[in-house]
């Protein structure tokens, strides 16, 4: 909340007319779950950046958890094929095996670890042909090896990490290529080519059942955070719709009564001149048409709040000093001191209206000074200082005759 508080100069202080920033009916406070608008403006949430989030987390909770999975295909194919014939040896076909197994077992650490899992399609795609190629070759320099085991976990890695038509792509170029090989080098060959496209496919379509699954947790949560984001929307624009109401029926009432009033007061004052009335009941009569103006100025302004449209703050002092200068025809100037930050709303519309109530107060009491208006912008708060100067008598900032109602020296600071 903004600290508030005002410093006389003279004897007689100025509110600083904060009570539509009291009330909270500023224009701008943030409102909890904004979701994006229809205009496609791309602004997320906080609500489905968290959805989101814990998306992503889930995946890799996932990935870790099928981690061990690829180890053990890794473990099966290379104890299997060091225990086939042609075997891993420095020439021949075994020079060849030893290759193909160390280009295999790099690529499916690279596939498991949690960082290359996080990348694109592509990367994707390319790691489980890798691994699918090295298992047909394989396959046909060990016929009598794990032919069936080490292709297929590139038809896993297809089936997991692509969406649904890259990775029947994958997996069916794969699969077809290991019944191609195991047909051509097994013994029964169709039955060797059967079974490997058997269990290709029961690990191709258990791997689009886990993907799937994911994916449909995922939009169901991310659709529940934007339903709750249409909720919000909808619970504010009901409010929006109430306020715009009441602020229909305060104007109603009060702009028409104030209003009446103010005709009556300048019917008063006009009396008054006529029946030659003491000084006393002029002033009183003036006063009061005074407070009429500043009530249906302060009327005006709490059905705009109402209404939530654009309320004055501080980065509109500029345009309010030079609309003084060009009024009055006085000297006025703006000066900034430190970096300038945002307030808050209540803060910022109270030290807006403190500055236009003592620039008011300088042009009906002191016209023609000098004025200097500075905001300065300190560590722990930010303060305004309105001083003026009357040339014409020599006199220090801030000071008038003895009896002049008002304010010349407005200072008014609010917690950053």
């Amino acid at each position: 909340m903004a600290d508030l508080e005002s410093r006389p100069a003279a004897v007689q202080t100025v509110s600083v007319k904060a009570r539509l920033a009291a009330a909270g009916l500023s224009h701008g406070a943030a409102r909890p779950g904004s979701r994006p608008g229809p205009d496609g403006s791309g602004h997320v949430s906080a609500r489905v950046a968290e959805a989101r989030s814990r998306a992503g987390e889930r995946g890799d909770r996932q990935r870790q958890a099928l981690r061990p999975l690829g180890v053990v295909f890794l473990a099966v194919v290379l104890t299997a094929s060091a225990q086939t014939h042609p075997g891993p040896a420095l020439r021949g076909a075994g020079l060849a095996v030893a290759l193909l197994l160390l280009v295999y077992a790099v690529t499916v650490l690279t596939a498991v670890s949690v960082g290359w899992a996080r990348r694109g399609p592509a990367a994707q795609a390319a790691v489980s042909t890798l691994t699918g190629g090295c298992g047909v070759a394989l396959a046909v320099l060990q016929p009598r090896g794990p032919v069936e085991v080490a292709a297929s976990l590139g038809v896993w890695i297809a089936a997991v990490r692509l969406p649904a038509v890259p990775a029947a792509v994958a997996a069916g170029a794969v699969t077809v290529a290991l019944a191609v090989a195991v047909g051509l080098t097994g013994q029964p060959a169709a039955q060797s080519a059967v079974t490997a496209v058997l269990f290709c496919l029961l690990l191709a379509v258990t791997g689009q059942f886990i993907r799937r699954g994911r994916e449909s947790q995922d939009r169901t949560e991310l659709l529940l955070a934007q339903l709750q984001d249409a909720r919000d929307a909808e619970a504010a624009a009901a409010a929006l719709a109430e306020r715009s109401r009441i602020a229909g029926e305060l104007h109603d009432v009060l702009a028409h009564s104030l209003s009446g009033l103010a005709i009556q007061l300048q019917g008063a004052r006009k009396l008054a001149g006529k029946e030659a009335a003491s000084e006393a009941l002029r002033a009183a009569i003036e006063r009061s048409a005074e407070l009429t103006k500043a009530g249906l100025v302060d009327a005006r302004q709490a059905v705009s709040a109402l209404r939530g449209e654009q309320l004055p703050a501080l980065d509109r002092l500029g345009a309010l000093v030079e609309d003084f200068r060009r009024d009055t025809g006085a000297e006025a100037t703006l000066r900034v001191e430190g970096t300038s930050r945002p307030l808050p709303a209540e803060a910022s519309l109270a030290l807006f209206r403190g500055v236009q109530e003592a620039l008011t107060n300088i042009t009906r009491y002191a016209p023609g000074a000098v004025t200097a208006v500075t905001v300065s912008y300190q560590p722990d708060r930010t303060m305004v200082t309105i001083e003026d100067r009357l040339c014409s008598t020599g006199t220090g900032p801030g000071t008038a005759p003895a009896g002049w109602p008002g304010l010349l020296e407005t200072r008014a600071a609010g917690t950053a």
